[in-house]
């Protein structure tokens, strides 16, 4: 069984984490296999937006913990620096927008994968659960740096370290997410979402994701830095100079993120 699915829908790829019968729990094939989807999409000019979920009733419950209790298995380390920090740093380093929906449990890297996402919706049924603490390990997959980030400081260490469930709701009144809808609107939704970024600039999309990349650690000064030479790169795209035309000629523009 493919551990990823994947299907075009226009200008989206839909990826889908396919081990339902373990919640979609990572094993080392799946996250080499999400690893190889991100890399081909960023190669493929037809895509030009993302949209992450998970098959059946979970988005994905972390680590498959099968994995690491087995003979010969994995080190922690080999499954940071093999598994999980190459798919965040894909994440956050394609070319491309990336909408996470989550349409069930979130739990542990689960979790931490959807947030480092650029855009998170999810099922108002869907919980977010840091749940490292409850096994003596600490947050991986970049949840010590994003979600202090999305929610605070003294937030994102409590729920660290309690391994509180947050629904859906409270995740979007927090911060943690962009929006929660009904499960029957879900899909509809996240798939509407992630083809109006794919009609957009895209460029600018990605010009846009290394700017906040970027100021997570820039000082002010270098960040008006940064953002002059991206202003400058993206005035020199077929897309700003469609934009323009397309105001000045009040008619919609018609982007194909070059």
């Amino acid at each position: 069984m493919e551990t990823i699915l994947k299907e075009q829908i226009g200008g989206v790829l839909k990826l889908t984490l396919n081990r339902p019968q373990v919640y979609n729990s990572f094993n080392r094939e799946m996250a080499l296999a999400l690893q190889a989807a991100l890399d081909e999409a960023q190669q493929n000019p037809s895509i030009r937006a993302i949209m992450l979920t998970g098959g059946g009733k979970a988005f994905c419950a972390g680590q498959d913990l099968q994995e690491v209790v087995r003979e010969n298995a994995p080190e922690l380390s080999t499954i940071l620096s093999e598994h999980y920090n190459p798919i965040i740093q894909r994440i956050r380093h394609i070319d491309l927008p990336i909408v996470a929906m989550v349409n069930g449990v979130a739990a542990g890297a689960g979790a931490n994968i959807a947030l480092a996402c650029d855009v998170v919706v999810a099922a108002e049924s869907a919980s977010f659960i840091q749940a490292f603490s409850k096994i003596g390990l600490i947050p991986d997959s970049g949840g010590t740096f994003f979600l202090p980030r999305l929610i605070g400081f003294q937030k994102a260490a409590a729920l660290m370290m309690l391994g509180d469930k947050i629904m859906a709701a409270e995740a979007e009144r927090m911060g943690m997410i962009y929006a929660c809808y009904a499960a029957n609107e879900l899909e509809e939704k996240a798939l509407n979402l992630a083809t109006q970024l794919s009609q957009m600039p895209t460029k600018a999309l990605a010009y846009i994701k290394q700017a906040l990349n970027s100021s997570m650690s820039n000082k002010l000064e270098e960040q008006l830095d940064l953002e002059d030479r991206l202003q400058t790169a993206a005035g020199q795209t077929a897309d700003y100079q469609e934009g323009v035309q397309a105001f000045l000629e009040k008619r919609t523009p018609v982007f194909k993120g070059q």
